[in-house]
């Protein structure tokens, strides 16, 4: 008889005290709830958020669409918080299970406002655009970064503090592991901190193209904390570590004013000195007047006669044209190659190629 008083009332201590201080029927309480809450998600989702949409729909501003957007998650959570602060309301302050309900409430309230805050972020991340004319495009795109992060940061902390976690022994704890990890992770740290001074330095921003000596040449897509990403002309992306850029010399054929032209043509050796001289002032003359090329004290123009090489009598043709877009130039060295043939046939002069005399002896 007493086994049996003591089964009934182990029994009864699982029924009222069963997980955590929270008994059975409390626990499956809380499990109905939260079911109860879904199916409530659901159904605001398909009914509340809908009729939202069609509201903003109608204003026709593109910012309040993608803020729309960007909060549909965080919107979804709202019965779920709210199921749980109506049942907070009707149960025992005191109790046990009030105590946790009120944590989980807490807790719910603190990931929507949290959240919220993150997703606001996106839409208004168009914002800091108006920044670049100060900072970069990877500064704007670090500080956006930074500041979602922070906020993940600030959400985890206020959740813990909900559930009495101080915060400030876990990160003297965090501390005393990041100077073991740091001896481990000296390169993170030092690709970390490579990215910093790229975007300090202002050396490439993204949509540079660049040259990286020994590497890859092509442009910036993202620089990111750990490395940098750069589509080859190919279209084939490649991470770069960030400290690749303080180790090698880089190349920014963005930020360079203007392209080069540096030709050597040939002559035959059958030209009379009075057409080379006709030829060079010719070429030297269409250059200095085209609206196409630079021509100044900084940016010199050189066509002069360079050497008698072995099959042609070379002419240098040294100047830069005036863009930095590779389709104009190219439509720019065609005309002037074009140019260059109508003035030697012009001079009834030819171009010359290799070639190579056989003197015979005839005695």
């Amino acid at each position: 008889m007493n086994i049996f008083n003591d089964i009934m009332e182990q029994i009864q201590f699982v029924f009222s005290q069963g997980v955590l201080g929270i008994g059975l029927i409390d626990l499956a309480f809380i499990i109905l709830a939260s079911i109860f809450a879904i199916i409530v998600r659901s159904l605001f989702a398909k009914i509340v958020i809908k009729r939202i949409k069609v509201i903003i729909v109608k204003t026709g501003n593109n910012i309040d669409d993608a803020l729309y957007d960007a909060l549909i998650p965080p919107l979804k959570l709202v019965p779920i918080v709210l199921v749980f602060l109506f049942i907070t309301l009707f149960t025992q302050i005191d109790s046990t299970l009030g105590i946790y309900l009120q944590k989980i409430n807490n807790t719910l309230s603190t990931i929507f406002i949290f959240w919220l805050i993150h997703q606001s972020l996106i839409p208004l991340s168009s914002l800091f655009k108006s920044l670049e004319k100060v900072f970069s495009k990877g500064q704007v795109q670090w500080l956006t970064t930074s500041i979602k992060y922070l906020v993940v940061f600030l959400g985890i902390v206020a959740v813990l503090e909900v559930w009495g976690i101080k915060i400030g022994p876990v990160i003297a704890g965090l501390g005393l592991f990041g100077v073991a990890v740091a001896l481990g992770a000296q390169d993170l740290f030092k690709n970390l901190i490579s990215g910093i001074m790229i975007l300090l330095e202002k050396r490439f921003e993204i949509g540079d193209i660049i040259d990286v000596t020994g590497h890859t040449e092509g442009t910036v897509e993202h620089i990111g904390f750990r490395s940098t990403v750069i589509r080859k002309f190919d279209s084939t992306p490649i991470s770069i570590p960030n400290h690749i850029f303080a180790e090698v010399p880089v190349i920014n054929l963005t930020d360079r004013k203007y392209r080069r032209i540096n030709w050597t043509i040939g002559l035959e050796y059958s030209s009379t000195s009075k057409q080379l001289k006709d030829i060079t002032a010719l070429i030297r003359s269409y250059i200095e007047e085209s609206p196409d090329f630079v021509v100044n004290e900084n940016y010199s123009l050189m066509v002069r006669l360079d050497k008698f090489n072995d099959s042609s009598i070379d002419i240098i043709i040294y100047g830069f044209t005036n863009t930095n877009n590779w389709k104009e130039f190219l439509k720019i060295k065609e005309s002037l190659a074009i140019k260059i043939k109508e003035i030697v046939e012009d001079n009834e002069c030819s171009f010359a190629f290799p070639s190579r005399t056989i003197y015979t002896d005839k005695s």
